[in-house]
């Protein structure tokens, strides 16, 4: 993680000082290390940069159970499922698509293999990165519904957004160097 933080440019310097901070204990508050690190996983891995999520994973690797890394895969790869259908029904704005069965399986979110609120916060996290506010709205009501706190939901949605943006910096530099 040091070496792809220190490659990030001086154009972007405060994303470098925000990764630094967000990934820490201090910097999010209100999320134990596993939301943590759950939370940056599948922000990555939804923001489509394969070098920084692997960066990611191999921290992660460290901190997270196997049950844990499997659950922030999940997470963003049912998200980005769900993301894009329920922005269409959010977005289209005609009533009778969301009378209609959606049809897509997404048993992993009944059954995640992890505590269901940390899915919640993750599935929360990746909705972020992936902009769809029905999603967000649902999860974010979930997860007060369960007390968790603003200051947790914010701190997820915070590491969600700097992790995008970095994908997005890496992403362009690497292009820039190609």
């Amino acid at each position: 993680m040091d070496a792809l933080r220190d490659r990030i440019p001086d154009y972007a310097r405060d994303l470098r000082l925000n990764l630094s901070s967000v990934l820490t204990p201090q910097g999010a508050p209100g999320l134990s290390e596993t939301q943590l690190w759950m939370t940056a996983l599948a922000s990555a891995i939804a923001s489509r940069n394969a070098e920084l999520a692997r960066a990611i994973e191999t921290v992660a690797a460290g901190k997270l159970a196997a049950a844990e890394i499997e659950a922030a895969r999940s997470a963003s790869a049912i998200m980005g499922m769900n993301n894009v259908y329920y922005r269409f029904l959010h977005l289209v704005e005609e009533e009778e698509y969301a009378k209609l069965p959606a049809r897509l399986r997404m048993n992993v979110i009944g059954s995640p293999g992890i505590p269901k609120v940390d899915f919640e916060l993750v599935s929360l996290a990746v909705s972020a990165v992936n902009g769809c506010g029905k999603c967000v709205t649902a999860h974010e009501r979930v997860l007060r519904q369960h007390e968790v706190s603003r200051e947790a939901v914010q701190s997820a949605v915070r590491i969600a957004s700097v992790i995008h943006a970095v994908a997005g910096v890496i992403d362009y530099e690497n292009a820039r160097a190609a």
